[in-house]
């Protein structure tokens, strides 16, 4: 037997979460089961992966900390990758023990979220451990407490080895006759690759730039030679334009905020040329925030993006060695 837990919580060393999934982990590896836990906050970046790991699970523990509202923003992003791309025969067959510790209210609005998400998923919820915990270190040497965490594990270890039946709920009703998502037909194999390739940043970046080169290509052979809109002129964009020295091989996008506009400049620069536009882009090597007073200074040739950055007038994350290429690449006379 194998259950997989899965913990949206922060890893808070005082959350009452990590206590109760450890007590469950215990209790089960007792019983001779294979106890495999993913931390979601360790894993953020292939969460659209994890719904492959299912494929072997006869059970999944989902643990979440309540610190505000709701479930969590790290289980709702899990559960939507199982939405999408998670084997719903598979799950069918998967017993649900869900767990919520709460140090605020809700904790039954948020275990109940998560019997009805795995409703809807078509997998078997179980009724599960849901608590308040004004102060986790008395909750942690409470015999009796531990005695309900231990029992529940019994119980689920129970259900899967006995493949407990449950009464018909109305949610796989409504699913069924109702709701009737628009979904691509795949195989459970193609959608464990199209989530790899989701959660693969420089993957859906290239094809963005592909699907960017081809609609350029087709509209020259359209015979459209009218400028894109974000190509339109505006402020900065023109001396940006004038004053490029491209560099051989070096390709790099660049965000400028300007808050005090309220607009967002994006500067796309190849060994051949550079694009300036304005647009609500957030994806980029070097995004930077720089006033418009700031700007106008480069510009004329007063001060560089290094000195301005070295200053802190300009605040910027991203390849840093990439942000010391602009005052080559864009050299601005006073």
């Amino acid at each position: 037997m194998k259950i997989n837990i899965y913990y949206g919580g922060r890893g808070l060393i005082e959350d009452p979460t990590l206590y109760v999934i450890g007590k469950l982990t215990e209790v089960l590896e007792e019983l001779r089961v294979d106890v495999r836990r993913y931390n979601l906050y360790e894993e953020k970046n292939v969460i659209a992966t994890l719904p492959a790991t299912l494929k072997d699970a006869d059970g999944v523990i989902l643990a979440v900390s309540l610190e505000w509202f709701g479930i969590g923003g790290y289980m709702q992003q899990f559960l939507d990758m199982c939405w999408l791309y998670g084997n719903k025969e598979k799950i069918k067959s998967i017993y649900m023990l869900p767990v919520v510790m709460a140090t605020t209210y809700g904790e039954r609005d948020a275990e109940l979220t998560l019997i009805k998400c795995w409703e809807t998923l078509g997998g078997i919820p179980m009724n599960g451990l849901a608590a308040y915990v004004e102060n986790h270190t008395d909750f942690e040497m409470s015999s009796v407490y531990r005695g309900i965490i231990e029992k529940k594990a019994e119980d689920l270890y129970r259900a899967i080895n006995q493949t407990m039946p449950i009464l018909p709920n109305s949610n796989v009703a409504v699913k069924k006759n109702i709701s009737r998502t628009k979904t691509i037909d795949l195989t459970p194999q193609e959608s464990e690759q199209l989530s790899r390739f989701v959660s693969d940043d420089a993957y859906v970046k290239k094809q963005k730039q592909d699907i960017e080169e081809l609609s350029a290509m087709f509209k020259t052979m359209l015979g459209d030679t009218s400028p894109e809109p974000e190509e339109k002129e505006g402020e900065f964009i023109r001396e940006f334009r004038t004053n490029f020295y491209p560099e051989a091989d070096f390709r790099a996008k660049y965000i400028i905020i300007i808050p005090d506009r309220e607009s967002t400049l994006s500067i796309d620069v190849t060994p051949d040329s550079v694009k300036c536009w304005y647009s609500d882009d957030t994806e980029a090597d070097v995004v930077m925030k720089a006033e418009t007073k700031v700007l106008k200074a480069i510009i004329s040739g007063k001060n560089t993006f290094q000195r301005a950055f070295m200053a802190g007038e300009i605040t910027a994350k991203g390849n840093f060695k990439t942000l010391r290429t602009l005052d080559q690449i864009f050299r601005f006379r006073y």
